[in-house]
């Protein structure tokens, strides 16, 4: 992408195609559709309508982000999610990191209404201990040391905050507690792709997921070149065109 182009869709919600089968793609925590942007629109150009919606906070300021709650981030999703369903004779969720975790909820809360699920270094859970301090570190800190931007490839950069806002991570939390008492729900093929190096999401996430979820066609895929934000790093082509056929596998003949 070159750089004008580049800056005129920093941070923007990305919507395209009119196909018969959508894609839901949710970004990350202190991210934007800025991460996911290449993916949504490889689908695209595969045939699927697909929709990338910033979620509230993101994409403007980390102050902003604190006064969100991990509810405001779901329903965004969760009505983009409706639209398509309306639209579409299939639809399958995608997300990174928290975005993710956000896919998961959705397949929990809606069931075969999700076709299928691919999902990049989801996070539902932290062996990070320093989270323990949280409760009280929120109320005498509004921020720490932002965790965005964690990519291989250099000269790249999801342009997410350069701080985590401790109200609204600490209501993540509460979300990947949600998502991981209702994990057993999940019976949708699933494919997650591991980034073997990363910086921000341990794998205690993708243990979690694979060990509680009841889908019987599961995947894991581990890259080996990329970090966290992988879906803008050396191995997003595999991710684009590895995901574009898991969800055609899925199709009807």
């Amino acid at each position: 992408m070159d750089p004008a182009r580049e800056s005129a869709v920093d941070g923007e919600p990305y919507y395209g195609g009119d196909g018969r089968h959508g894609v839901l793609l949710c970004h990350g925590f202190t991210g934007s559709p800025r991460s996911m942007r290449g993916w949504a629109e490889h689908l695209e150009s595969d045939g699927f309508r697909v929709a990338l919606p910033r979620l509230p906070g993101h994409g403007s300021s980390w102050q902003g982000l604190n006064l969100t709650e991990w509810t405001d981030w779901y329903a965004v999703v969760e009505r983009e999610f409706i639209r398509l369903r309306t639209a579409c004779d299939r639809v399958f969720v995608a997300g990174l990191s928290m975005g993710g975790c956000l896919a998961l909820r959705l397949a929990e809360q809606f069931g075969h209404d999700v076709a299928g699920i691919a999902v990049v270094n989801p996070v539902v859970v932290s062996s990070d201990q320093r989270l323990r301090a949280l409760p009280v570190l929120r109320r005498v800190l509004p921020s720490m040391n932002g965790l965005a931007n964690d990519i291989a490839m250099p000269g790249v950069t999801e342009g997410g905050y350069d701080r985590t806002p401790l109200h609204a991570l600490y209501s993540m939390m509460k979300m990947w507690s949600d998502v991981r008492a209702n994990l057993y729900r999940i019976d949708q093929p699933l494919l997650i792709y591991r980034s073997r190096m990363d910086h921000v999401v341990d794998p205690s996430s993708t243990r979690q997921i694979l060990a509680s979820v009841s889908s019987t066609d599961v995947r894991e895929v581990v890259l080996k070149r990329s970090y966290h934000v992988a879906t803008m790093d050396y191995e997003a082509e595999e991710i684009f065109t590895g995901s574009s056929a898991f969800f055609r596998r899925l199709l009807p003949v």
